[in-house]
């Protein structure tokens, strides 16, 4: 019997590294610092507000109303325009599924399958497959940003996005010296240390479904559970809706992992809310569906949220994707060792959703947390969790062969942390203005 054949002949790790080396020709290391902003062909402005085209419009004045709290804030939901700066700018085209809303909030713990706690990236609206820096750089960006709004100077706050830099290109070395499939399963467990972090952990414990039960709903004349009128960030929905997001769920079991599907069988529906979620995201469909499994004192709380293009996708020619909720699971399942167990998509209509679970010990990244020691303790896992993406989702020998050592890659995504962290309090003074003059609206309380 002959030799089965083989279909593709992968390259050695030396010889990845030495592509990546050759990619410096494309984008020298030094290049990573530019950001001319001179060179800009667009009204920040227009950007923001075309990328909000197709949500719901009443919803906008409680996201803009958001954005006014502060430049970290605003850069929170501006992700479009610093994809519009990125398109402009020459790429390594080294890719790897990005996060693509790569900033430190939207670090967080949530469970994992196994019923631990786990603390990794937790929002991939954005995630797409495209240059490996352009995560790194919105990453350093927001570290920048929010070290100064917790009272780091500006050396401070530069040198912990240059420490952010030089931990990721440590760790993207690193897993070229490991098996591939150990890289892959590689979880980080020295962050519970982390002042941040152990605090997102400390409110992951606190954050179950019977929490989300007696936060969201109230009993009915029968007592059953429905959700309270909590506006403006929660509400039951009208009862025309709720049918057509029951029925999405079935073409939702069946993107489920079959021993998911087995297990979110046994449960059944009681309600259907609608909450506004994030700053980014506000303006999206994003309902929530109450389940039940073994009686009342067993709720689940399914998030059905709605997604459109990544604001990536139009400078990534063939990125497309037929259905933006798959590409969301899909893009994070890619990046993280473990995910939801619960993690599938669906459609309403023409319109693409995400499913999820909602509340199940998740915690978040508090900016007040990260004061003193808090942002360095932070930054160094961010840079750990960033690199084990890209190496499980990317190729890790020619990122590290295009950084080489950590100087001049460290050196030059700094320096553009800072100015994209000056150019965005720059484009958020011109909203303000522009809230102002009320060519945007603001929400009295955004909630």
């Amino acid at each position: 019997m002959g030799r089965t054949a083989v279909l593709h002949e992968p390259k050695s790790a030396d010889a990845r590294i030495a592509e990546g080396r050759r990619r410096r020709e494309l984008v020298s290391r030094a290049a990573q610092r530019e950001l001319k902003p001179k060179e800009r062909a667009f009204d920040p402005l227009d950007v923001l507000l075309a990328a909000d085209k197709g949500r719901l419009a009443r919803l906008l004045p409680i996201k803009y109303g958001r954005m006014a709290v502060s430049p970290f804030a605003f850069f929170r939901g501006a992700a479009s325009i610093m994809a519009a700066d990125f398109g402009r700018l020459p790429q390594t085209k080294i890719e790897a599924q990005l996060c693509g809303d790569a900033h430190v909030q939207n670090l967080g713990s949530f469970a994992a399958p196994d019923g631990s706690l786990v603390f990794d990236f937790n929002d991939f609206d954005e995630t797409i497959r495209g240059p490996w820096e352009w995560d790194v750089r919105r990453m350093a960006a927001s570290i920048v940003l929010a070290g100064r709004q917790s009272g780091h100077n500006a050396a401070a706050s530069d040198d912990a996005a240059a420490d952010f830099v030089a931990r990721y290109v440590d760790a993207i070395a690193a897993s070229t010296r490991t098996s591939i499939l150990e890289a892959a399963r590689h979880q980080i467990h020295r962050e519970r240390r982390a002042r941040p972090i152990s605090a997102a952990l400390r409110q992951s414990q606190r954050a179950t479904p019977t929490d989300a039960l007696e936060r969201f709903t109230e009993p009915d004349a029968k007592g059953r559970p429905r959700f309270r009128d909590g506006r403006p960030v929660f509400w039951g929905v009208g009862r025309a809706e709720v049918p057509a997001v029951l029925a999405s769920l079935d073409v939702y079991r069946r993107t489920l992992r079959p021993e998911s599907r087995h297990l979110f069988n046994l449960f059944r529906p009681i309600d259907v809310g609608f909450k506004v979620v994030g700053t980014g995201s506000v303006g999206m469909r994003d309902y929530i569906v109450l389940l039940e499994g073994n009686g009342p004192s067993d709720p689940l709380f399914l998030q059905v949220k709605q997604e459109t293009a990544s604001v990536y996708a139009q400078y990534l020619p063939g990125s497309a994707c037929p259905h933006n909720g798959k590409r969301v699971a899909e893009g994070q399942r890619a990046i993280q060792p473990v995910s939801d167990l619960l993690l599938g998509w669906t459609s309403i209509g023409e319109q693409h959703f995400v499913v999820r679970q909602l509340n199940d010990h998740k915690g978040s990244i508090e900016l007040e947390n990260l004061r003193g020691p808090g942002l360095q303790s932070l930054v160094e896992v961010a840079g750990e969790l960033l690199a084990r993406g890209h190496a499980r989702s990317g190729d890790a020998c020619m990122i590290l062969g295009y950084c080489g050592g950590t100087t001049k890659i460290v050196k030059a995504v700094r320096d553009f942390a800072r100015q994209y962290a000056d150019q965005t309090e720059a484009d958020y003074r011109a909203f303000v203005a522009a809230v102002r003059k009320k060519r945007i609206a603001i929400a009295d309380s955004a909630g």
